[in-house]
């Protein structure tokens, strides 16, 4: 059974977690130094509203679906001695650890903070000033741990 679904939740584990280094890639790029050059609150009271809205099914879906199914790659890659299964339990685990476990640890605490500040405010402002320096490197990292993870995964695969 191993070697039959393997290949299916690889390919289904690659589409996540390239999935989510673009969403993460398209933050570090775009989103973010956008929303640094917006004056005054403004920035803070959009990613404010970026930080509730993406919480919604879908996105909960793809961004800890795919970190469950890393998991389950890497396990079965080790369990059933797959071709590959050195990439198949780096790629597995990468997005887990650095997409997931950093956005918890890191990232989430960040939002929460920020989501709760009055905009307005200096210590708002303080907050958003402190929170741009410190989650947009942050996000590079889960950006370049999906993507290494979208890769190893495929070199795991072929």
């Amino acid at each position: 059974m191993t070697t039959s679904v393997l290949p299916v939740l690889t390919v289904l584990t690659i589409v996540g977690t390239g999935v989510m280094a673009g969403l993460f890639f398209a933050f570090s790029t775009s989103v973010m130094p956008g929303l640094a050059r917006v004056p005054g609150p403004e920035g803070a009271r959009a990613m404010q509203e970026s930080n509730k809205t993406i919480l919604n099914p879908l996105f909960l879906l793809v961004f800890l679906g795919t970190g469950v199914l890393g998991v389950v790659v890497a396990i079965l890659a080790l369990v059933g001695g797959a071709s590959g299964a050195v990439w198949l339990v780096i790629g597995g685990l990468l997005y887990p650890i650095g997409g997931v476990v950093v956005t918890m640890v890191v990232n989430v605490p960040m939002n929460n903070r920020l989501v709760a500040a009055d905009a307005d405010s200096a210590e708002g402002q303080a907050i958003w000033t402190d929170y741009l320096a410190r989650w947009t490197p942050w996000n590079h990292l889960r950006a370049v741990t999906s993507a290494l993870s979208t890769a190893a995964l495929a070199i795991g695969l072929i």
